[in-house]
């Protein structure tokens, strides 16, 4: 079916017929997903005290930039109030769009209720480290909560979920590296940890892009458009806002992204493979019968990939000067 001049409230009153089968699949049972207490030492039983010597043994090996990765990563995935509460500003979700029972907004608690145990596992395995500064990192997530952030979708469902969609698989990909560098430096367990969380990430990120390929199907060249939008604003990541405590708002987030460069664990190259992956997941380049506009947006995404390669080959990684308040020893 295509639509013309559809809303963005018709278009997800006409997708609410599928919402579960749309979703469903990428949530997974709650009696049958993983938890932090399956992974981290148990405190009520005797043998703690040595497991949680074993983990401080196993986190010494741990390098600064990747200490400060992990710390940027955990603040990111606590500010998850910040998102749900931007989440239910979006039209077709918001409560007063259907209520309680609108399928959207009960995808929205179940991604929540799912994320919600990253920042949770993430903090817990940082405190018993012993290796960072806690209260200066809880400041910082208190802060990145309570400034907010602004990614430029407003409240348009198209918009907010190809953001999400970019911003999943980002996040995904910074895990998964974590998790690679942790297993090399011989701590196991963080290395199950972020592998466990990247998966999430993974399943997450198909949910929002099987959405925007079902949007694509009843409205293509509103989706185009918004898509185009999205890229010239670029996509910035949920924690640009990243300060630690005495700092501007967004100061620490350069530093972060620097030492995620430096370790390869997130990349402006990876910012351009992931908009590639959704230009070919969402056949963009194949799309016909666009309008005007449409066509002119098509066009520029589809250049776009090549012309972020020019830019990003000039990037050098930068080299390590900033000395995080998180981090201390």
């Amino acid at each position: 079916m295509k639509f013309s001049d559809i809303t963005r409230s018709e278009a997800l009153l006409h997708l609410q017929k599928t919402a579960s089968d749309i979703l469903s699949p990428y949530l997974k049972e709650i009696e049958n997903i993983w938890q932090p207490a399956d992974l981290l030492p148990d405190a009520s039983l005797a043998n703690f005290f040595e497991e949680v010597k074993l983990l401080q043994e196993r986190a010494k090996n741990l390098s600064y930039d990747l200490l400060a990765v992990l710390v940027g990563d955990t603040i990111t995935e606590e500010a998850l109030p910040t998102y749900e509460s931007w989440l239910y500003t979006v039209e077709g979700i918001r409560p007063q769009d259907g209520g309680n029972d609108n399928p959207w907004a009960t995808w929205v608690r179940g991604w929540t209720a799912e994320e919600n145990r990253h920042g949770d596992i993430l903090n817990k395995y940082l405190y018993l480290t012993g290796r960072i500064n806690m209260r200066e990192m809880e400041a910082s997530t208190q802060y990145l909560i309570a400034d907010g952030f602004d990614i430029e979708t407003g409240h348009d469902p198209y918009r907010n979920f190809i953001y999400t969609s970019f911003q999943e698989l980002a996040t995904q990909i910074s895990h998964r590296r974590v998790a690679t560098l942790a297993k090399k430096a011989g701590d196991t367990l963080l290395a199950k940890i972020c592998g466990l969380v990247a998966s999430d990430e993974g399943r997450h990120a198909n949910a929002y892009s099987t959405f925007i390929q079902r949007v694509i199907d009843i409205d293509a060249s509103e989706a185009v458009l918004a898509f185009e939008d999205m890229m010239r604003k670029k996509i910035v990541m949920p924690a640009h806002f990243l300060r630690e405590s005495g700092m501007e708002v967004g100061k620490a987030f350069g530093h972060f992204t620097d030492a995620a460069q430096r370790l390869g664990v997130y990349t402006t190259h990876d910012y351009i493979s992931i908009l590639q992956q959704l230009l070919d997941e969402w056949k963009i380049g194949q799309l016909t019968d666009l309008t005007d506009t449409a066509e002119k947006a098509q066009e520029y995404l589809m250049r776009l990939p090549d012309r972020l390669m020019r830019v990003a080959d000039r990037v050098k990684t930068p080299e390590l000067e900033y000395q995080f308040k998180w981090i201390a020893v």
